[in-house]
């Protein structure tokens, strides 16, 4: 990788982001508990869910993750909450489909994700920056499986 490549993939709206990851608290009840790993990088994030009528009311997470994979904590952080699970999995799929296919950003609230696209040329950087909304995609799952129960 030249060290242009990196000045671009490591943009300052990257590290902005990087730097501000909203909800980084866990939760002290939490309706369900995620924990997501990259086996490439090593990097980990554990998300924290509690979900009231069908919706993410709170939502904590740990971030141990490269400055791409806290950009997109950040941007999953700071659009989850009042969200269904059926929001979360089409951003889910759109960030896939954005990196992967080259297919467009996520729909807002997730269109943050954005300015993660110069990150599409580095596929061992993807599962770094799914980390987040796939964890939180999962443990919205498991939090209105268990308030069914």
């Amino acid at each position: 990788m030249a060290d242009s490549d990196l000045i671009k993939l490591y943009s300052g709206q990257i590290l902005a982001l990087a730097t501000n990851i909203p909800h980084r608290e866990r939760l002290a009840s939490p309706g369900a508990t995620v924990k997501k790993r990259a086996p490439l990088c090593g990097s980990t994030v554990t998300v924290d869910v509690s979900v009231q009528d069908g919706v993410i009311v709170a939502f904590g997470q740990d971030v141990k993750a490269c400055a791409l994979g806290q950009a997109a904590a950040a941007v999953t952080g700071g659009a989850v909450i009042g969200r269904t699970l059926a929001e979360v999995e089409t951003a889910r799929d759109q960030l896939r489909a954005m990196l992967k296919d080259a297919g467009p950003a996520p729909q807002a609230p997730f269109d943050g994700y954005k300015v993660l696209e110069p990150a599409r040329e580095y596929r061992n950087r993807h599962a770094s920056i799914l980390l987040s909304i796939e964890a939180a995609a999962e443990a919205t799952q498991q939090a209105l499986q268990a308030n069914c129960a």
